[in-house]
């Protein structure tokens, strides 16, 4: 299994492999990348055989033209009207195929490069997807988004050119038959070129590829760092730590900006080559073609063709030269998306959580859990909340209340001991509300196909009628972004509404009324007695009052459900609880 989680430090030492490994990788990404959308792939490299021949034959036609109807009309003083004739068809055909050919080779070149990255993309979403909250959370999302984003269009680059490319292959066999053909002398010089420009390539693919792999893992930390540092706007802005935020990014973006220099340097002189000795040889090719014509050995329509043909394979060769310098662009972002698709699925939690009795809501049997090695949270924890019961869970900072709320909604998976839940699962209710920048009834209802009338039964559970009459188009209004737009209370409560509205048999409140005035609190929690009937409801609780409204209360230390009752056969028999307690009431009456 391959991890992304701890990277080595960039170095250019750390992104150097041999010329063996790097061509290995580059033949598995064409391998791969072709395999997803092969048909589009086959009808791009047809379109641009069809090209390819014709940019051959388009010669043939032009050493027609020039043999047949202008040196005749010169020398004859006349025009040969079927010669001009078969040589405008000639040319004029050869033309139009040469454009369909262009036509098919770009536009299903195109679809073959978008379609393939939005395959790549939905496969590396759906991977990351499909991983539980316990690798997320070992994950920057930043760099997840990075792999998601800009690595996936990365790694289809190459299918750009790819179909051309192919077809420069087919041209220069062509080409170089047909030169050959016409004048061997001439065909040697002009075919020398070919492995010259093959061997440039190479080279330049071999010295390019570090910088490509640097810049791409400089790109995905600079998505991580940005996105980390929005996300913290926060804490930024009350911290007045804008200047160290811009610091920090401002080297990740030197880094990345030094190595596309390297690059952009490699390019340079990689692009300059290419043009001169191409360059170069058509000089030499006409002066010794000038020669070949003198001494009668070619005609000038052949030296035309020639030099037509040379000329017209210039801008093909180049696009080898660009297929390979998107080849190590390409292999850096494949090889970030493969580093995703290797991992193993971890299992879900949720697949191990039992099916508890019709009796008992929620039951957990000799549960240990940790983050840390030899620092249980939670210690072979034993606890049973009967069905339709309202209980309040109660403990001291720290002690595991929400890690055991995440547990039961089969967040994360117990080391060992069992969970057990009603059939048809959890709705959990975080202490830090969450909603989508979408409309108030997405957020209730998470595009679920859930009735109106649940929905009102769920608002008004929730006591979110109130502002919902102040809400400019109802249920309709959209938030802002993270529901920006509302007050922290009203964000749980909407919050509230969502899991009431979904109707699980057991709700998990993890202090979510804490933003709530005493009052809206007491109204949420007995409008969550009158629907506990059928539900279960586990609250974790610090205000007395809530702890008071509920129907049995667990006290939970160290890891452990050390009492269990009523509140106040809690406060007669536990000095524990009863000194929380006090400190509960005395934190509110500072507050």
């Amino acid at each position: 299994m391959v991890s992304f989680v701890a990277e080595k430090p960039v170095t250019e030492d750390s992104v150097k492999s041999d010329a063996k490994g790097r061509l290995r990788e580059a033949s598995q990404l064409l391998r791969q990348v072709v395999r997803f959308h092969p048909r589009l792939f086959i009808i791009a490299v047809s379109g641009a055989a069809l090209f390819a021949i014709c940019t051959v034959a388009s010669s043939v036609g032009l050493r027609w033209m020039i043999d047949r109807v202008i040196l005749v009309r010169f020398e004859r003083g006349e025009v040969d009207l079927s010669a001009l004739v078969a040589g405008s068809i000639i040319v004029i055909g050869i033309g139009l195929l040469r454009a369909l050919g262009v036509v098919i080779r770009r536009s299903f070149a195109g679809k073959t490069e978008w379609r393939t990255c939005e395959t790549i993309t939905e496969k590396v979403i759906d991977h990351v997807v499909a991983q539980p909250v316990k690798w997320h959370r070992q994950k920057m999302t930043g760099d997840i988004v990075a792999r998601c984003g800009v690595d996936a269009d990365a790694s289809v680059s190459i299918l750009a050119p790819l179909p051309f490319s192919t077809s420069v292959l087919l041209m220069m066999v062509v080409s170089a038959s047909w030169m050959l053909y016409v004048d061997i002398p001439l065909g040697l010089v002009a075919v020398v070129v070919f492995p010259i420009l093959l061997a440039l390539n190479i080279g330049y693919q071999r010295r390019i590829d570090r910088y490509y792999n640097l810049a791409q893992q400089e790109l995905g930390k600079l998505s991580e760092a940005v996105h980390e540092s929005f996300d913290g706007v926060m804490v930024v802005k009350s911290f007045g730590a804008e200047k160290r935020e811009t610091e920090r990014l401002a080297k990740i973006s030197s880094r990345l900006k030094d190595a596309r220099i390297d690059a952009v340097g490699v390019r340079s002189v990689f692009e300059a080559m290419l043009d001169a000795i191409p360059t170069l040889i058509n000089i030499l090719l006409i002066t010794l073609g000038a020669y070949r014509v003198k001494a009668g050995e070619m005609s000038v329509g052949d030296l035309s063709s020639f030099i037509y043909l040379f000329t017209l394979l210039i801008f093909p060769l180049r696009i080898i030269g660009y297929l390979f310098s998107e080849i190590p662009h390409s292999v850096a972002g494949w090889r970030r998306i493969c580093e995703v698709l290797d991992e193993e699925v971890i299992e879900d939690p949720v697949m191990k959580i039992q099916s508890a009795p019709k009796e008992i809501g929620l039951e957990l049997r000799n549960v240990t859990y940790s983050y840390l090695i030899d620092s249980p949270v939670l210690q072979n924890l034993t606890m049973s909340v009967s069905y339709g019961k309202t209980v309040a869970l109660v403990g001291a900072t720290g002690c595991g209340k929400s890690t055991l709320l995440h547990l039961i909604a089969g967040l994360i998976s117990p080391e060992s001991g069992s969970v057990a839940v009603q059939d048809g699962g959890v709705a959990l209710v975080f202490q830090e509300a969450f909603l989508f920048a979408e409309s108030l009834r997405y957020n209730i209802t998470l595009d679920k196909d859930i009735s109106s009338d649940q929905i009102r039964s769920a608002i008004s559970a929730a006591e979110c009628d109130e502002f919902l009459k102040d809400l400019s188009q109802g249920l309709d209004t959209v938030m802002g972004e993270r529901g920006v737009s509302l007050s922290g209370g009203q964000r749980q409560r909407v919050a509230l509404a969502r899991a009431i509205a979904q109707n699980r048999p057991v709700l998990l409140l993890d202090d979510t009324t804490s933003a709530l005035d005493p009052k809206a609190e007491a109204s949420v929690i007995n409008n969550l007695r009158t629907i506990s009937g059928n539900h279960t409801v586990l609250i974790v609780a610090s205000r007395p009052s809530t702890i008071a409204l509920a129907d049995e209360v667990l006290f939970m230390s160290d890891g452990r459900i050390v009492e269990q009752g009523t509140h106040d056969e809690l406060l007669q028999r536990s000095e524990q609880y009863r000194s929380l307690i006090s400190a509960f009431e005395h934190d509110r009456k500072a507050s």
